[in-house]
């Protein structure tokens, strides 16, 4: 399934990404640093929600209480919630 995330704090404005079966694909941030956002997208395709989630949630950009790759984990967070 397709979801859009509209992220709060950070540079980039909108993750859209895929969920199936438990796994990730299709990362596309929009804003932000394109080259690193990039290098996110391809490390997380093909993992599972809950691994990226904990290796993501928490991470800060400088002095921002949140990063790209934190609203991803937040994104991925809610929509597992919602599917329990």
């Amino acid at each position: 399934m397709k979801y859009q995330y509209r992220t709060s704090g950070t540079c980039s404005s909108l993750i859209e990404f895929e969920v199936n079966d438990g796994i990730v694909s299709n990362v596309n941030f929009y804003g932000g640093c394109s080259g690193n956002l990039q290098g996110i997208s391809c490390l997380v395709e093909g993992m599972k929600v809950d691994e990226v989630v904990s290796r993501l949630r928490g991470i800060r950009c400088g002095y921002k209480s949140t990063s790209c790759p934190d609203q991803l984990a937040n994104a991925l967070s809610q929509i597992s919630s919602a599917e329990k």
